[in-house]
């Protein structure tokens, strides 16, 4: 007989260092800052050692300039749009006060691909060139991301109903799918290591952005049964949850992206 293995969230301090009495560093903000500097030890480990991609320091550090541009304006608005539209109808300055929480990763996936195209304005070259570069150096601020909401103890998973998960005692007496730290593992640690060994050598212009999204797409789509659905929305058609709904067209569009890439390689 299985013994249970059910734990109670610590309730960390959402304030990671407390400046004074009125100001700290959060959490969140740490996994943010973990995620760009981990972009920049990788993204110049890559341009070094890749030179088929002919990046340098400068380009590296403007990139990283543009998206995180793309990643807070368009995770916010994304945010708005795919999970609390009406509610932003009503109070429209709400969307500038994001020390109250509210991102979506698809709102800022958008914003990067649209930054990318603001910095290839600056360095000519394929769009998609661009992103085979940038894919790999992604997940490990996503990564970063999920142990955040997993320390502030947000976006809980679904009850287990067995014997093993964790109780957010915020939220209510009942063992959940530990999705934070699923998301922190598939999203994050195996979604590098995939990308990171496929791109260490020349890929067809395109194959890398297409295994990004295919393999992010699938990830989330598989965790978000064992994720608790944002309660103003639920369940939506065929009992698939939101982040369902936006991964699928990631997959389509990565599985079409492969084939294009290999066959035009």
């Amino acid at each position: 007989m299985l013994e249970s293995k059910i734990f109670v969230h610590p309730q960390f301090d959402p304030i990671a260092i407390h400046l004074g009495n009125s100001f700290g560093i959060h959490w969140y903000g740490l996994m943010y800052l973990i995620g760009f500097i981990a972009f920049l030890l990788l993204g110049r480990w890559q341009a070094q050692h890749k030179p088929w991609f002919g990046w340098n320091h400068q380009m590296l550090d403007d990139a990283l300039f543009y998206g995180a541009l793309g990643v807070v304006l368009g995770g916010r608005i994304g945010y708005a749009i795919f999970y609390q539209g009406s509610y932003f109808l009503e109070h429209p300055l709400d969307i500038f006060k994001v020390w109250q929480g509210g991102m979506s990763f698809h709102g800022g996936f958008l914003g990067v691909l649209v930054a990318m195209c603001f910095f290839n304005r600056k360095y000519p070259q394929p769009w998609l060139k661009t992103m085979d570069f940038v894919a790999p150096l992604v997940p490990i601020g996503l990564g970063a991301g999920r142990m955040g909401n997993f320390i502030n103890g947000e976006l809980w998973g679904r009850p287990t109903g067995g014997e093993f998960g964790v109780i957010f005692p915020l939220v209510d007496n009942v063992a959940r799918h530990l999705s934070q730290l699923y998301e922190f593992a598939l999203e994050g640690l195996m979604l590098f290591a995939i990308l990171w060994w496929f791109s260490r050598k020349q890929r067809p212009v395109g194959a890398i952005s297409a295994l990004f999204l295919m393999g992010y797409g699938t990830f989330r789509f598989l965790i978000e049964f064992t994720r608790e659905p944002d309660a103003n929305l639920g369940l939506l058609q065929l009992g698939l949850s939101m982040g369902q709904w936006l991964s699928m067209p990631m997959i389509l569009i990565g599985l079409w992206l492969w084939f294009t890439a290999h066959k035009r390689g």
